[in-house]
């Protein structure tokens, strides 16, 4: 399982890489949880599987997988959805489809994503975790959906402001954010302590010193958490809403983890990831945590790059990892009801800002205009619908720009000696610029000879073809010439380097 390293120094890096990783993990599969509207112990028993089982998996040898926030918004409408029994179902059945995916080579194909589609998926779930934590930091129940949250901060900022326990907390949750945004300026001997840990420590110590009425965690306990799903809750499943979120949890999941390990592959010189074996990996977590009731994992990005920055050679530091969050859950569980709510969401909120490519949008906007539009309209889609269908907008988005860019035709016209005409057309060819191509043809001259060259034509689709053998065939007066086309050259070895005379050709096109 773990052949790579032999020596004692890869040993102790992997060692400390595991613990600094365990720190980092703590405050997040908490807060995950608890955003997700789930036990706290079933983000810590997603750790544990993601650590124990998947780090033990081939794939990628550095990335650690666990509870994403990503993920938070899809979890917290299933589980309002369908219940929180059905969760365990939905996530089994979506790893069995992760499997069948990896084990049909599937793992590849989700690279070619369009890249503006996942950054407007991030940035949307990003949003939706903020607007929603902000409620959660002030102990406040959130209203429901991305406009509900919007038309809901007004009453939200005056019961702040009007002081009491939301006051309390909300300043409990500012203080976690504060201290997470200037943790990376203090001095590396001071960073030793992850900035999630230190946060949530701090915010925790204040609450018990000065006995603040801050809503805490609620624990029931390692065991008691497990909730395998039963045959019931299968059945309930069949419904196409069900169906709908089973798909969104396989693929969002998937992508998710398979774009981490891209970037975590560009993190360290070690070897590269086995999309396919990485998406079976994923697959079998997933199943796990579905048959103990557990949250879905994916591979996450916070705790990759902590792995990766603590200086981790091989797959013994995330499987380390694993342990200590086993033995923390069962031995420390009483440490998780001493932290206070607003400290969690405040880590959520500083982490669903992180998902926000602000800096990344102006230039974006200036170098790739359709991109920006591509990401800004999946991330608002998924703020005022849902992740599954804001996805699928910015899917079909990226297709039909792609489409359209691919489709670049240029027309000109020429006048030959005689009073010929020459109608050339260079490029792709196809329906999208059907009305472009007949709105010039149709306003050359009907009473001269014209030529219709295709030989610079790289692609002629179905459409095409037929419109412009129509227009050849009518567009003249009875007492001209018929047009005349220049076909395409013929490919392949032996072709003709130009096209053969068009008087011996009858006046058709032939596909390029």
């Amino acid at each position: 399982m773990f052949t790579a390293f032999k020596d004692l120094s890869v040993l102790r890096r992997d060692f400390l890489a595991s613990l600094v990783v365990f720190l980092v993990a703590v405050p997040l599969c908490v807060g995950v949880a608890v955003a997700s509207g789930v036990p706290a112990e079933l983000g810590l028993i997603t750790g544990i599987v993601g650590g124990l089982v998947v780090g033990a998996l081939p794939g990628s040898s550095l990335q650690v997988s666990g509870p994403a926030a990503g993920m938070t918004v899809l979890v917290f409408e299933a589980v309002s959805e369908f219940g929180l029994a059905a969760l365990g179902a939905i996530v089994l059945i979506s790893g069995l489809l992760q499997l069948a995916l990896g084990a049909l080579r599937f793992g590849r194909w989700f690279r070619a994503i369009s890249v503006a589609v996942v950054q407007g998926m991030l940035a949307g779930i990003g949003l939706v975790i903020v607007l929603g934590q902000l409620y959660a930091m002030a102990d406040t129940t959130q209203p429901s959906g991305g406009l509900g949250k919007l038309a809901g901060l007004p009453s939200l900022a005056a019961s702040i402001a009007s002081g009491g326990t939301a006051l309390t907390a909300f300043l409990l949750g500012a203080g976690t954010i504060a201290v997470l945004v200037l943790w990376p300026r203090l001095p590396a001997r001071v960073r030793v302590v992850p900035g999630p840990l230190a946060a949530v420590g701090l915010a925790t110590a204040v609450a018990a010193l000065f006995e603040l009425p801050a809503a805490k965690v609620e624990v029931q306990g390692l065991l008691e958490a497990v909730q395998p799903p039963g045959l019931g809750d299968f059945a309930d499943l069949a419904g196409m809403a069900a169906i709908g979120t089973v798909l969104a949890f396989t693929l969002i999941a998937s992508a998710e983890s398979l774009f981490s390990a891209a970037a975590v592959d560009r993190m360290h010189d070690g070897p590269r990831t086995d999309y396919d074996k990485e998406l079976m990996a994923q697959g079998v977590g997933n199943t796990i945590c579905g048959a103990l009731g557990a949250l879905p994992m994916t591979a996450v990005i916070v705790r990759s790059a902590a792995n990766v920055q603590a200086g981790a050679r091989t797959s013994l530091s995330r499987f380390l990892h694993g342990m200590w969050l086993l033995l923390f859950a069962a031995l420390l569980p009483a440490t998780i009801g001493a932290i206070p709510l607003a400290a969690l969401a405040g880590v959520l909120v500083h982490a669903g800002c992180k998902l926000v490519p602000v800096g990344d949008l102006a230039p974006l906007w200036r170098e790739h205009r359709g991109e920006a539009v591509i990401l800004g309209v999946t991330a608002l889609a998924i703020l005022f619908t849902n992740l599954f269908e804001g996805v699928l907008l910015g899917l079909l988005l990226a297709v039909c720009k792609t489409a359209w860019e691919t489709s670049h035709l240029h027309v000109e016209v020429r006048e030959l000696t005689g009073g010929r005409l020459v109608a050339a057309l260079t490029g792709n060819a196809t329906f999208l610029r059907l009305p472009k191509i007949l709105e010039r043809l149709e306003g050359l001259p009907q009473d001269r000879p014209i030529e219709l060259d295709l030989s610079g034509v790289r692609h002629l689709d179905h459409a095409c073809r037929v419109a412009l053998e129509n227009w050849a065939l009518r567009h003249n007066d009875a007492d001209t010439e018929p047009v005349r086309l220049l076909h395409p050259a013929p490919a392949g070895p032996g072709a003709p380097e130009t096209p053969a005379d068009p008087a011996t050709q009858p006046p058709a096109v032939s596909r390029a």
